[in-house]
């Protein structure tokens, strides 16, 4: 059995950060994630797509974040068990013990749940000639955007996801966006770019609509798509983007006594602690009144639960807040001059 000070489960940008923390307050994690790869959704869903909310930086993709973070707690030298999942979390006096479907074991007084919303997986085309094109003409996720140069493009989807693809896939290839309604989900912002550029004749926007019909045989050759007046169209496609949401699944988290709300782990808004001592939740998998599904937020959030994760970690130790510039103990442990 392994012992530390902090269990976090979710290697996603959240959890990366509460590495480090923790580590400026000197105090050793382990991170936990079923995923084969740090970077949580940022990684798995959108490793291309720009990111504008990071404070201080302009403009950065989900990889380049994942990777500047992981920049950042080398010096904690922490360990990260990815393609891991937890089953059981038991208590034992005032810790915890964790134990994952690899039959590891860990044992520490905190837990910081940062597993962004469980585990996901994207909403799927209903269609049955659709699972034949996955990952050759139909993608729910973009990895590399240099594949998708110089294509015809269906996207579907109403929210900022297919809106920001549209957007941004629209300086190489031609886009076709659609929706089954009017409306669009997306930020009014980037909703009025894509609209300027429909005027330009450089995206195409089909509303209120469904997709029908596939055609093509190894790869889509066009589509055919139908209105909510009857009337359909076919559209040249070689590939299809959609962008339909994710199922969410909390997994074995639903069943370790926590207060929940609906999909979302109920915490103070003072330290973030649960209803169970020691077991804190920050990022997309908490709520508390107020809270906003934005990576700074989980950053604000997993900052005070490190203050008392310490308290709990070094019971007979003061906690003393030092400012990351003047302070020559956190620079020893960064490895700062």
């Amino acid at each position: 059995m392994k012992k530390t000070d902090v269990i976090i489960i979710g290697a996603g940008p959240v959890g990366l950060f509460a590495v480090h923390q923790l580590g400026i307050k000197g105090l050793k994690a382990i991170v936990i994630d079923n995923l084969d790869k740090a970077g949580g959704q940022c990684i798995e869903l959108y490793p291309d797509k720009p990111i504008y909310d990071i404070p201080a930086v302009p403009e950065c993709t989900g990889e380049d974040l994942t990777k500047r973070l992981i920049e950042q707690i080398k010096p904690f030298k922490t360990e990260l068990f990815l393609n891991e999942r937890v089953d059981e979390v038991r208590p034992e006096n005032d810790n915890w013990i964790v134990k994952t479907n690899k039959n590891n074991e860990f044992f520490a007084p905190n837990i910081i749940i940062a597993g962004g919303v469980g585990s996901f997986e994207p909403r799927k085309l209903t269609l049955k000639e659709a699972e034949k094109f996955e990952n050759k003409s139909i993608f729910y996720s973009i990895r590399n955007k240099e594949d998708f140069k110089n294509k015809n493009i269906s996207i579907f989807g109403g929210g900022d996801s297919a809106l920001d693809w549209a957007l941004e896939l629209s300086k190489f290839s031609n886009i076709t966006l659609i929706h089954r309604r009017n409306e669009f989900r997306g930020a009014a912002h980037t909703l009025a770019q894509i609209k300027k550029l429909e005027k330009e004749g450089k995206v195409h926007i089909k509303t209120p609509c469904q997709i029908h019909s596939i055609e093509g045989d190894e790869k889509i050759k066009s589509i055919t798509i139908k209105f909510d007046d009857g009337k359909k169209e076919k559209i040249k496609t070689d590939i299809i983007l959609g962008f339909f949401g994710l199922i969410m699944k909390l997994g074995p988290i639903a069943e370790w006594g926590l207060n929940m709300d609906k999909k979302t782990i109920e915490v103070n808004a003072e330290n973030f602690e649960t209803n169970k001592k020691g077991i804190f939740a920050a990022g997309d998998i908490c709520f508390y009144p107020g809270k906003l599904k934005l990576i700074l937020s989980g950053f604000h959030e997993v900052a005070l639960a490190s203050v008392e994760c310490f308290k709990r970690a070094r019971p007979n130790e003061k906690y003393r807040f030092e400012f990351t510039t003047s302070s020559k103990t956190i620079k020893d442990r960064l490895g700062k001059k």
